[in-house]
């Protein structure tokens, strides 16, 4: 998969406010192309996040009308959190220090479910590298439709990656992932109309 290369370009010099807004201006576009499309579908979408924090969530709410489509979501920060939450498997958490492709996956599932919504997006990685990541930076994302995986990747940073262009990148990319699982939609939906 080809998306375009991020623009965010952080030193610590340069993590300050204004960072945030020019990041949030980078991706309006993106942002205002996923609502429209979200609302012509009338379609839902919830969040479960770790690693980023907050931002998909963040991201979401920025949108036109984001309560016609955006329905909530959760940032499970922690092992109880994934556990007690999203009633992730606690062996499967403690063993996989709450980051795996598994994982993903059931955030993305259990979090639609318990917002009752269409879409969903999960995220949990590190953004900082830690003896647990054996110093790398990654993260696994899941997106997933009417109850149904439909993309679950790996990112992997360079480990000298600050962590808010961690975060930072992470969402972007993931938002760049869940516009492409949109056209294809977009398209079956057109298609279908024309039958």
């Amino acid at each position: 998969m080809i998306l375009k290369h991020s623009k965010i370009d952080l030193t610590i010099e340069q993590l300050h406010a204004k960072s945030f807004i020019h990041f949030i201006a980078e991706l309006q576009n993106l942002l205002n192309y996923i609502g429209k499309h979200l609302q012509a579908l009338h379609q839902t979408v919830s969040i479960a996040e770790s690693v980023t924090a907050g931002f998909l969530q963040f991201s979401f709410s920025q949108m036109k009308d984001a309560s016609e489509f955006f329905k909530g979501g959760l940032t499970v920060y922690s092992y109880d959190e994934k556990i007690n939450l999203l009633n992730i498997d606690r062996e499967e958490v403690i063993r996989e220090n709450g980051i795996s492709h598994n994982i993903a996956k059931q955030m993305a599932l259990n979090v639609a479910e318990l917002y009752q919504t269409d879409w969903s997006i999960a995220v949990t990685g590190y953004s900082s590298p830690v003896k647990e990541s054996d110093q790398k930076l990654f993260a696994y994302f899941s997106i997933s439709y009417a109850g149904k995986i439909l993309l679950t990747e790996r990112l992997d940073l360079h480990s000298r990656t600050m962590p808010l262009k961690a975060q930072m990148y992470y969402s972007e990319f993931i938002l760049g992932c869940f516009k492409l699982e949109l056209d294809k939609m977009t398209e079956i939906e057109n298609e279908r109309m024309s039958s």
